[in-house]
Formats: C-alpha cells, structure tokens, sequence
C-alpha cells in the first residue's frame, strides 16, 4: 500500500505514452508528422540536436552568456520543431511532470510579482533550460549519443582544468577578494581558469570529476580509460585549488554518493564477508585519506578550519548577512516569492539589506527557489528533486539487474546532482549558465534511462 502511494506521489505509476497516443492536440499536429516523414534533414534529428547541445558544453567556459543565450534558443527551437512533428510513442517521464509543475508556480510567481518585467526575465532564462533539458532528455536515450556529448563537456572541462592548474603554477591575479585578507591565506592563488571565478570553478568541475570517474568504467579499451583517469586527476586537483569551500564540500558529498552507488552496483560480486563490510572500509578509507590531507597540508587545514569560523570569517559574516534579509524577504511574501531570476532580486533586495552588504543572489540555491517563489515554489522544487532521485534509483536497480555498463554515467549524474545541491547550501553559482546547464544535463541524463515500469496502471479514456 505504501509503495502504491509512494509511486503516485512520484508520478511512478503513469503510462504516460498512452497520454500520447490519445490525445487531441496530438493528432491535430498530423500534418507536420507527415511532412518530418518526408524531410531527408531530420533523419537525422538527432544527430543535429547533439551537435546543438554539444555546442553549448564545448564552448559554455570560454564565451559570453549572450552566446549561450543564442544557442539554447536554437536548442529551444530545435526541440519546439521536433516536438510538433514527432510520432507518439516513449519520452515523457514522471520527470518532465515535475519539471512543468516547478515552470508553472514559476509562471504564477511571475504573474504576482510585484516587478513583473524583471521576473518575465528570469522566467525567459529559466524556460530556456528547461527547453534544453527537454531536447537533451529525448537526445540522451541513445547510449551513443549519450556517450557522446558527455565526452564533449569532459573534453571541454580538461582544458579548463589544465589552465586553472597552469594558474597555480605560474601565479594569476586575483580579480576579486575571494580570500579573507586577515587570514593565514591572504596571499594564496585561487584558481579561477577560464571562468573567473574560483567558485563558479569549482561548481562547473564537481560534474567533471563525477562523470571522468565513471569513464573509467564506460569507455572501452585502455586508452580511453587511461585519458578517463588523467582526467580524474587533473579535474579534482583542479576543483581543490580553487580553495572553494562551498565546492569542497560538494565534492565531498557527490563523491560520498558515487562511492556508495558504486559499492552498491560491485556487490552482487562480492562473498558475504564483502557485501557486509566494503561499504564500511571505502567509506572509512576514504574519510581516513582526508584526514591525513587535511592534517599534512597547511592551506587545507586553514581553509576548512575557516567553515567552522562564523562571523570571525569575513566570508560567513557576509553571507549571514545575506541570509537574514532574504529570510525576511520571504516572510513577507510567503506564499508565490518576489519572481523568478536575478534581476528581480535586484530589485527587491536593496529594500532589505543590512548596510554595506549588497548581493546580486541569495548565496544559497534553497533560499534562492523559496524567495523567488515562496514556499508554494520551494514545494515544487524539493518535489521535482525526489522525483528525480526515485527515478534514478529505480532505474539503477534496473541496469543492475542487466548488468549495462551505461549505468555508471547514471551513477555520476545521481552524484552530481548531490554534490551541486549541496555547493547550494552556501553558494548560487548554480545559476549562472556554464553551470546551470550542467544541473539539468543531469537531470536529462538521469531522464533518459527512464522505461515505463507499468503500462497498464493509470489508463486513460479518449473518450
């Protein structure tokens, strides 16, 4: 019974390509089926959306956001024409039912807001992910194609790595006081490579390094592999010199989760002895290595020490700050938030801010949703996330059961998904668009793997 309930509230026990199959508007669009029929150019559809999507994770690091911006419009209209003219059959998943849901409290919380052309704004740029998250969540489903964009951002993300890395070694200058001047490392290179920020830095890696990891284990043949390990090591050497706390600890916990699934998928090899205690000792080791880390090195120590600081750190005081406005931001428009987007902070927060402390977010992606869509959006969002997980755990413990070797991207896309929202906590890097992308290519890739586990629950009558 409970499971029933569990599977309803998540949206588990729809089949939704009957949805499809029955629905009105659908076979208006008959026409334009006809016409794809008979294009010779969207044969190949999907192909041309990867070259699209892969565009954007190829050049997001090293161009403007105007750019991106240009190029997830034509993502956007690529899958609108896709849409229109495809067949019914599979692609809906109980994911996009939670995505349309958070997009319409978003949609209410702009009709409300109280400065409706800014919040329009951010609606348009938060619209443009989700159409890039729908056009990557039916590209992905093909195990090449999947393969293949992950590829391109690896690619992509090692040459960020090796400059950052080449920062470290050579010096950069510090474009912004990201280090506490009256601390023990005032004088220490962040890395920032080419983004320019050693915290937005640092949220574009975790993915990199979760995704490099998982390589090792997808790519066929030695030398692939090897290329997945120097990656690893190159992207997490990378992610630590940033000196990004925020970043660390999403490392820490995206690698937690990857760690666990990981023991999870290996343990139907292992005797008793191993299935009881591999948990237990890669957990132990791994936490004994940071440790040890933390201990040796002196700039680890000082920067993990500064977490724990409270106000005495001039970073924490600052986002304490912060908190305590947007806290009272959301107090007074409780139910449907101020709008979606930057600009609309913007606008508001000044109202609110404690002197000399401006801010451009909220410094953290939950009070980040629950400002600008109050608690109805907060909801919807932590619904979207459980139905996410659920998701992606089901369909894990169905690639297990197959023994497919996809299941390590799923793997690192669970992991990443923890490890961002946990960089979240403290941090709202998670809305610029070299990272913003990355969060729902994983949401997409975690979409793609989803088959429908009951056709004959929930029918629905054309009539």
């Amino acid at each position: 019974m409970s499971n029933s309930v569990w599977q309803q509230v998540t949206f588990g026990g729809l089949a939704l390509h009957q949805w499809r199959e029955v629905s009105y508007l659908h076979r208006l669009l008959n026409p334009f089926r006809q016409w794809r029929q008979a294009s010779w150019l969207l044969q190949w559809a999907d192909w041309i959306a990867l070259l699209l999507v892969a565009l954007i994770f190829a050049l997001a690091p090293y161009v403007s956001t105007t750019l991106i911006g240009v190029l997830l419009i034509a993502c956007s209209s690529f899958w609108l024409l896709l849409t229109i003219s495809d067949e019914a059959g599979d692609g809906l998943t109980p994911i996009h039912l939670a995505v349309v849901l958070y997009w319409g409290v978003m949609v209410l919380a702009t009709a409300l807001s109280p400065v409706k052309v800014a919040a329009l704004k951010g609606l348009i740029k938060l619209t443009l992910n989700l159409l890039l998250f729908l056009l990557m969540a039916r590209t992905l489903r093909r195990p090449q194609l999947r393969t293949g964009l992950i590829t391109v951002y690896l690619l992509s993300a090692l040459i960020v790595s090796v400059y950052g890395l080449r920062q470290w070694f050579f010096g950069a200058e510090a474009l912004a006081t990201w280090v506490d001047p009256t601390s023990s490392l005032a004088g220490t290179t962040r890395v920032y490579s080419y983004l320019g920020n050693p915290n937005l830095l640092a949220a574009y890696l975790i993915p990199a390094v979760m995704l490099s990891a998982a390589a090792i284990f997808v790519w066929p043949r030695w030398l692939p592999k090897l290329l997945a390990g120097v990656m690893l090591g190159v992207n997490t050497c990378c992610l630590i010199l940033t000196f990004s706390r925020g970043g660390w600890i999403g490392f820490v916990g995206a690698g937690f989760v990857l760690l666990v699934l990981l023991v999870y998928w290996w343990s139907v090899h292992f005797n008793p002895f191993w299935r009881r205690w591999a948990l237990p000792v890669f957990i132990g080791g791994a936490a004994a290595f940071l440790v040890v880390a933390i201990l040796a090195l002196a700039p680890l120590r000082s920067r993990v020490a500064s977490i724990f600081a409270g106000r005495q750190d001039s970073s924490n005081n600052f986002r304490l700050n912060v908190w305590a406005a947007v806290i009272e931001m959301i107090r007074d428009r409780p139910v449907l938030g101020i709008g979606p987007g930057n600009d609309a902070f913007n606008q508001i927060y000044p109202l609110y801010q404690r002197p000399r402390y401006t801010a451009l977010s909220a410094y953290s992606i939950f009070l980040e949703t629950a400002v600008e869509a109050g608690l109805v959006g907060f909801c919807a969002f932590l619904w979207l996330l459980i139905v996410a997980f659920t998701q992606g755990l089901t369909q894990l413990r169905r690639l297990r059961q197959l023994a497919d070797v996809q299941a390590y991207w799923l793997m690192a896309a669970i992991a990443t998904q923890v490890g961002l929202l946990m960089h979240g906590l403290v941090d709202t890097v998670w809305y610029r668009p070299q990272v913003s992308t990355l969060w729902w290519l994983m949401m997409a890739l975690v979409a793609s793997y989803y088959v429908a586990s009951s056709p004959k629950t929930w029918r629905i009558n054309p009539q």
